[in-house]
């Protein structure tokens, strides 16, 4: 009965498709701001390189707890704004307010230090964009019968990578361009403070945009999607439990590719400061330093562009080869590209690794879901959608506990062969998809 539910939604224009996500482009826009400036804002307030991984468990941890709590009640939520909408605006406040107020954590020195206070706001931010992000993957397989889920889930990778590059991009536009940098010992440069703020206005408006133009169906389109809403936690518990076969092998799938990716936010700025610019890891104040950090952010930026032109690609090429060797081969682009950053010297040639891994996220943000969609029950969307994120969060946590350490004590701290390791894992990974049963894939190419 539940699949008949779903094949009777009605086809979505591409407007609509695309207003349901834009509010994507927002959060990416608040992650990409993290993800490039995170670790050098900690380092300015004194963390060591190889501490950072444990800061960043902030992010994981966080999501880990609220995604599958978000979940859980979004499927039993019906308000005026409907039943994602609600959870978007909360969290988007939020994080508005935290990304104001990472950059400026050394304001709150009177009651921590800054570099704990920075740890702080990370996590609250983190928590924030994931009280966001979570209901937009359940509302794309709310509202889109199964032909348009993969269009869809590409188009919100699209907007994720136009959203991340811009993010990206802005301190090093703002330093190169307009030539706001300023530097002094235990700030955060002023084009990194400003980004951060614009990044604010950028996520609540987004979010803005999703949550007046897109309208849901009411739960009672969806027989029995409420009988155990009395249960609580122990309900999610035995879903988790319970999870389709399909998700656990994705989870084999997720936990190399997000260790890697892990590695890749964490470790990029000091990996690259040092192994490409020369420079000694405690050297974070320095202008030529910055401007490595600055050239991070940026390659970051190139990405995540990537990403956004291969999205839009992606559903002819999963229709021709399917979607779990789309996976494979996209994966293993971002394996070959992230182990190449070893053997370059010339800043300006990391952009080539840079095109691997745009190739591989565009993937990891679209391909999962898309398979994954098909696999649960329609009436449990957004809790399974929360527990898939354990995948996301597990491997982020491990690495963020043993990570520095493996920096520190088997890599001499020489980030750079953390970058080498997280390539690795995405080659192991691309193998893993192999695994993968996608009952809705084998179907569409015998049909083919």
């Amino acid at each position: 009965m539940t699949r008949n539910v779903i094949q009777e939604k009605p086809r979505l224009t591409r407007g609509q498709i695309w207003n349901m996500s834009v509010g994507f482009l927002g959060i990416q826009f608040g992650f990409a701001l993290q993800n490039g400036n995170a670790s050098r804002i900690l380092g300015i307030f004194g963390a060591d390189v190889e501490h950072l991984s444990w800061f960043w468990l902030a992010a994981p941890l966080t999501g880990m707890i609220v995604q599958p709590i978000i979940g859980h009640y979004s499927d039993r939520t019906w308000t005026t704004l409907g039943r994602r909408r609600p959870y978007f605006l909360a969290g988007a406040i939020i994080a508005s307010i935290a990304l104001v107020f990472m950059p400026n954590a050394n304001v709150l020195v009177n009651l921590l230090p800054p570099l704990y206070a920075g740890a702080g706001i990370l996590m609250i931010m983190d928590a924030s964009f994931n009280v966001s992000m979570e209901p937009f993957r359940a509302l794309v397989a709310d509202l889109l019968p199964s032909d348009q889920r993969t269009l869809g889930f590409s188009v919100q990778t699209f907007l994720i990578g136009i959203g991340a590059v811009i993010g990206s991009w802005l301190p090093s536009i703002f330093a190169a361009i307009f030539g706001v940098q300023e530097v002094a010992s235990g700030t955060v440069p002023f084009n990194v403070t400003l980004s951060f703020y614009i990044g604010a206005a950028v996520f609540l408006t987004a979010i803005l945009w999703t949550v007046f133009t897109t309208k849901e169906y009411p739960p009672t389109d969806e027989p029995g999607e409420h009988s155990q809403s009395g249960k609580g936690f122990a309900q999610i518990f035995s879903d988790f439990a319970s999870m389709p076969k399909t998700m656990r092998q994705l989870g084999v799938v997720q936990f190399f590719s997000w260790f890697a990716l892990f590695s890749m936010w964490v470790f990029s700025t000091p990996a690259i400061a040092t192994h490409v610019y020369g420079l000694s890891t405690d050297d974070h104040a320095s202008v030529t330093y910055q401007n490595a950090g600055n050239w991070v952010s940026g390659l970051f930026g190139i990405y995540n562009g990537v990403s956004a032109v291969y999205a839009l690609l992606l559903p002819a090429i999963a229709l021709k080869i399917g979607r779990k060797l789309t996976h494979s081969v996209s994966l293993f682009a971002g394996g070959i590209g992230l182990i190449s950053i070893y053997f370059i010297h010339d800043p300006m040639l990391l952009i080539l690794p840079m095109i691997g891994v745009g190739i591989a996220w565009a993937s990891i943000l679209a391909m999962p879901y898309a398979i994954l969609a098909g696999a649960i029950p329609s009436h449990k969307m957004g809790i399974y959608m929360g527990v898939f994120n354990f995948f996301i969060t597990l491997p982020q946590i491990v690495n963020g506990v043993i990570g520095g350490p493996i920096v520190k004590y088997l890599y001499g701290s020489q980030a750079i062969y953390s970058l080498v390791m997280a390539g690795v894992f995405l080659v192991i990974a691309a193998f893993c998809v192999r695994i993968v049963d996608d009952k809705d894939d084998v179907v569409a190419s015998g049909a083919r």
